[in-house]
């Protein structure tokens, strides 16, 4: 049935632990921002819970809800992630991803190191990430894979457009992406590969097995929101465009714009808080170097999949095309019915909060 009016952006912010719908935003437990509200009007104060099949029934609304669910995106901490990024030392999305990994309920089931034209030393990368993960392990931390190297050109556009005619690089992080999620992805809970950087090991994927895209979902700290919805620029967006073209045409994809003061994560005058381990020191050494800019924090892509409570505010949107020489990845449109997810809003303090949680407690590193 179709709706005269189809609110679909969600601040999740008026009562946030209310069972929510997967996908939209209805019946007075999230707020429309710029859109009517016909389910508060009609129903006024009486309790979603009890009158949610009513309300699709009265406003005609065209999206399902997932009665019972705290999801605003098709993932969370239940789904197995794969880490992709460039260089370790600017943010923390690797912390978070071992933290959550020790205590988070995350199955962390690979961590992909590559390079960029902004961190070319891809043996430099390499080199960080592994003396994160030796920090962690030495700590007592567990359940964190060995990094891989990932290298490959940008991928290009066929004259033709044709997605499906793009040469594949047959890198090292495609080919993990199709072997992991041939294992661990499940019909109804697919891997979530989680990305700080340029896509190109992640479409790779998809030019290498086609059926890839019905086992992952992309969540990339990436880009801009816009009045109409989404940009794939800076950050990470320009890295590949033809990539992102792929990414978005053919995976389920969420893209994270909303980035946050990283530097709150780890203050110095905390510095003194950190746990008496290798990984307090790690932290420690590596706190000066955390880039002060919030679009810096790659974080925002695992946080967001995995961590309850730091999604404030979403919306469904549509990729659309890309033409030749592209120097961008497509523009993401306002639509009700797009097969992607467009992250407006976080909440910083609720990750800031997870993170020294596990990071104090004991049982982080099976002690």
């Amino acid at each position: 049935m179709t709706s005269p009016i189809a609110p679909h952006r969600c601040n999740l912010t008026d009562n946030p632990t209310v069972p929510i719908a997967n996908e939209t935003c209805m019946i007075g437990i999230v707020n429309c921002r710029g859109y009517a509200d016909p389910c508060k009007r009609a129903l006024g104060a009486v309790l979603c819970a009890a009158v949610t099949m009513l309300a699709l029934v009265a406003t005609g609304c065209e999206q399902k809800l997932d009665v019972g669910s705290n999801r605003p995106l098709p993932v969370d901490a239940r789904n197995p992630v794969v880490l992709f990024n460039d260089e370790p030392y600017g943010n923390w999305q690797g912390e978070y991803a071992m933290l959550l990994a020790n205590g988070g309920g995350l199955t962390l089931a690979g961590i992909v190191v590559g390079n960029s034209t902004a961190w070319p030393d891809l043996n430099g990368n390499m080199t960080g990430w592994q003396d994160m993960v030796a920090a962690a392990r030495a700590s007592g931390m567990q359940n964190i894979p060995d990094p891989i190297t990932s290298t490959g050109p940008t991928l290009q556009r066929p004259a033709s457009g044709d997605i499906d005619a793009t040469s594949a690089n047959r890198s090292a992080g495609a080919l993990l992406i199709v072997n992991v999620s041939s294992s661990l992805s499940l019909p109804d809970r697919p891997i979530v590969v989680a990305t700080g950087g340029r896509l190109t090991d992640v479409a790779d994927a998809y030019l290498i097995d086609h059926t890839v895209k019905d086992r992952v979902v992309v969540v990339s700290a990436l880009g801009t929101p816009s009045a109409s919805g989404g940009e794939m620029g800076d950050p990470n967006g320009k890295m590949d465009p033809w990539a992102d073209a792929i990414v978005t045409a053919r995976f389920r994809y969420v893209q994270v714009s909303a980035f946050y003061d990283q530097l709150a994560d780890v203050p110095a005058s905390r510095l003194s808080e950190l746990p008496a381990n290798q990984f307090g020191d790690w932290i420690a050494s590596k706190q000066p170097n955390i880039w002060s800019m919030p679009q810096a924090a790659d974080q925002v892509s695992v946080l967001a999949a995995a961590l309850p409570g730091f999604v404030v505010e979403v919306e469904r949107v549509s990729a659309e095309a890309v033409d030749a020489g592209a120097t961008a990845g497509p523009a993401l449109a306002d639509d009700p019915n797009g097969s992607a997810w467009l992250v407006r809003q976080s909440a910083g303090a609720v990750a800031t909060e997870r993170f020294w949680k596990l990071l104090l407690n004991p049982n982080t590193y099976g002690l």
